[in-house]
C-alpha cells in the first residue's frame, strides 16, 4: 500500500474527503517526525511505538574490496516496534 492508497482508505473509513484525509496523514507524520527529532518516543497503545535508537560506530568491509576496512560513524535510527494487538491481528 502506498501513500495514495492509504489516504483513500482513511477517507473511506472516516467519512472524510481525500484532501482532509491526506492533511490528517501529513499532520500525523510531521508530528511523529518532530517528536523523534526532539528525542521523544511516540507510543500508540495497541498499535506500536516509534522511537530513536543510537547506533554505535563500527568497522565495516567494502563489499567490492573485502580487504578494505572502513569506519562507519555512530548514528541515530528511527525504529518502529509493533504493539501486542497489532502483532496478534497480523498473526491470525
Amino acid at each position: 500500500m502506498n501513500k495514495a492508497e492509504l489516504v483513500t482508505s482513511i477517507a473511506e473509513k472516516s467519512n472524510l474527503t481525500k484532501k482532509d484525509a491526506e492533511s490528517a496523514l501529513n499532520a500525523f507524520m510531521k508530528s511523529v517526525e518532530e517528536a523523534l527529532v526532539e528525542g521523544d518516543k511516540v507510543q500508540l497503545v495497541g498499535f506500536g511505538t516509534f522511537e530513536v535508537r543510537q547506533r554505535k560506530a563500527r568497522e565495516g568491509r567494502n563489499p567490492r574490496n573485502p580487504e578494505e576496512v572502513i569506519h562507519i560513524p555512530a548514528s541515530k535510527a528511527p525504529v518502529f516496534k509493533a504493539g501486542k494487538a497489532l502483532k496478534e491481528s497480523v498473526n491470525k
